[in-house]
């Protein structure tokens, strides 16, 4: 149902997934595990993965923090997209990179939950996209010495205002890994 037109592939978005940004994030291996599992489903189903990389002045380019994890690798024909701001879509090249491959429905997964993956999602849908986030498939490290809750009430709390949120003529929503389907549109 996305706005953009001819666009009806899906793909899977990996945002993040780096060294210095999971390497102490809430429950890490099993979101890692269960992102793992989606890119192998998604490379099954010739559903293109996109993976996304952070760097700014507290992840250095190039560095071992800035690495995607071991556990995850792109395959060749995979793109890789780089950025410097918590929107995937802000000063890259995903929008195009979306855009030649017929892509309106994305499905997200990755880190960090308070910070890449709601501007993502926000940034997804207001540009017309379908958008799906994988409500196992994401994390967060703790914030709390800041102020903020719990990585386990963050992670809920952006799969609750997620499951209902909505936006004329595209759809929205939450699925656990093992109910992603890569064909749904």
């Amino acid at each position: 149902m996305t706005t953009l037109e001819n666009r009806p592939a899906t793909a899977l978005l990996v945002i993040d997934v780096q060294n210095g940004v999971v390497g102490e994030a809430h429950d890490r291996d099993a979101v890692i595990a269960r992102i793992g599992e989606l890119v192998d489903r998604a490379r099954a189903e010739s559903t293109p993965v996109l993976w996304i990389r952070h760097s700014d002045t507290n992840l250095a380019h190039g560095s071992e923090d800035w690495q995607l994890v071991p556990e995850l690798e792109p395959a060749p024909d995979e793109r890789i997209v780089e950025k410097n701001y918590w929107d995937s879509f802000e000063a890259t090249t995903l929008e195009s990179a979306l855009a030649e491959l017929h892509v309106g429905r994305l499905i997200l997964t990755g880190a960090e939950t308070d910070a890449c993956i709601r501007s993502t999602l926000h940034g997804a849908l207001t540009r017309g996209y379908d958008t799906t986030l994988v409500s196992d498939a994401h994390t967060t490290s703790d914030k709390s010495s800041w102020g903020a809750p719990a990585p386990e009430s963050v992670i809920a709390h952006t799969n609750l205002y997620w499951t209902y949120q909505t936006a004329p003529g595209r759809t929205a929503g939450t699925v656990p890994a093992k109910d992603v389907d890569f064909t749904a549109g």
